[in-house]
């Protein structure tokens, strides 16, 4: 029993000695590359060389910078075959990449992680950040629109004569898109990834002394998922709009309700484009495609209101409150029908004649009814009465006498012969009679 505990004694002081040695040696191997070395100077040979840095995007946060420092390379053999090591990022030199195009000012990453330094001096730096960019937004064909943002990355303090940036190269093929992790990366219920190219841009206007010369972009397409909008804004707009048109099967005598229905579908239209405009960003370099659907349909409702208006007005008038005026009578009562190949509206008989360029104006029943009576008055009452006396004094035979009064067409006739103006009496009383049934019926229809 003493042996065995002596024996697993002899293990564990075995094991801590090489972590030991193993820890001694990684550090003898950071005291070593890091004796004269300094941070503010590029890892060139010579002043005219240029360090090369390869930039790669992923979306899961992460920046990734990778170049080559000659002062810190060593022999894996000298240093029990330590092949990698890991630093903080101060104590070695950065080429001071940022997002150029950044919208909020904040130029550092979310978290300053370790240096991963290799054996041969290749070095690699994956700091996470989270950024924010300015980007041109497009909503002329919203909600169909496609966005285009673009990240534009920098050196703001080395120009291209002393920093070359490059897209980073992995088995020998050059990344020129922003790469996705798809274990980490979670797919966004409004926007689908179209499109995500990576590339070198330099600006010819620059010289290559000057920090705007050159610069690494990643552009992310992305387009809108419509299915939101169209299941509610789109398709309930398109529903409502199409109830305005089912106001001119409603009868004209239901003039109210007509107009009720395109109001409601107007002030329903006037809610969805409020709620549009909630959604769009505040813009006034284009009107989004439903916008200008929006603005159409209800230009539309307010035209079928306005006419509803203008032929609730023509058909609720009646002949106590409006009279027809000779230019409308000659329109539709003797132009239209000719042109329509009927027979005008109008009886010749009730065409008068014209005097210093005036149309003289028809004599009103009342007038006719004032002379029958007047008529009435002159006469002897006993000629009225007793008709026969005449006879009886050798007197000539009454007009009265040649009436047939048989039936009551003949009467009319014989009335028409012998009177003309109690004819013109009679007309008269019947149309009062028939204009006052016409509005009695139109009054009752009116108010069902």
């Amino acid at each position: 029993m003493a042996g065995c505990s002596l024996g697993i004694f002899f293990g564990l002081v075995t094991i801590l000695g090489t972590l030991q040695v193993q820890c001694n040696e990684e550090s003898q191997l950071i005291s070593t590359l890091f004796k004269g070395y300094s941070k503010n100077i590029r890892p060139v040979v010579h002043p005219e060389d240029k360090v090369e840095v390869q930039i790669k995007l992923t979306l899961t946060n992460l920046i990734s910078l990778q170049w080559n420092d000659y002062r810190l390379a060593w022999n894996t053999s000298d240093y029990y075959g330590i092949g990698i090591i890991r630093v903080p990022y101060n104590i070695v030199w950065l080429p001071d990449i940022v997002l150029e195009n950044n919208i909020d000012g904040n130029f550092d990453v979310a978290y300053y992680a370790n240096v991963l330094i290799e054996n041969t001096g290749f070095m690699t730096w994956l700091p996470p950040a989270i950024y924010r960019s300015t980007c041109a937004i497009e909503i002329t064909y919203f909600p169909f629109d496609y966005q285009n943002c673009t990240l534009a990355f920098r050196s703001q303090t080395y120009s291209a004569n002393e920093v070359s940036l490059i897209l980073a190269v992995e088995s020998d093929k050059t990344i020129e898109w922003v790469d996705i992790d798809p274990q980490a990366f979670t797919e966004n219920g409004e926007w689908a990834i179209v499109h995500r190219p990576a590339r070198k841009m330099i600006n010819t206007r620059y010289s290559p002394d000057d920090l705007e010369y050159q610069e690494i972009t990643f552009n992310l397409i992305i387009k809108r998922k419509p299915l939101f909008y169209i299941i509610n804004i789109i398709l309930p707009c398109s529903l409502i709009s199409s109830l305005v048109v089912l106001a001119y099967f409603l009868p004209a005598q239901a003039g109210g309700q007509k107009l009720t229905v395109s109001i409601s579908v107007l002030l329903a239209q006037t809610v969805f484009l409020f709620l549009i405009a909630q959604k769009v960003p505040e813009t006034s370099l284009s009107v989004p495609l439903i916008g200008k659907y929006l603005i159409f349909v209800m230009s539309v409702t307010t035209f079928i209101a306005t006419n509803q208006i203008v032929v609730l007005n023509f058909s609720l008038r009646s002949p106590n409150t409006h009279t027809m005026s000779n230019t409308i009578k000659h329109v539709f009562l003797e132009m239209v029908p000719r042109f329509l190949g009927m027979s005008p509206l109008i009886d010749d008989n009730e065409v008068t004649p014209e005097v210093n360029g005036l149309r003289e104006r028809h004599r009103s029943s009342f007038g006719l009814m004032q002379r029958a009576e007047e008529y009435v008055l002159k006469q002897p009452r006993s000629e009225m009465m007793f008709d026969k006396q005449r006879e009886k004094h050798g007197l000539t035979r009454s007009i009265v006498d040649t009436i047939d009064v048989s039936s009551t067409a003949n009467l009319y006739k014989s009335l028409g012969q012998a009177a003309p103006e109690i004819k013109q009496c009679v007309d008269a009383c019947n149309f009062i009679a028939e204009s006052t049934r016409q509005q009695n019926n139109f009054g009752s229809s009116s108010k069902l």
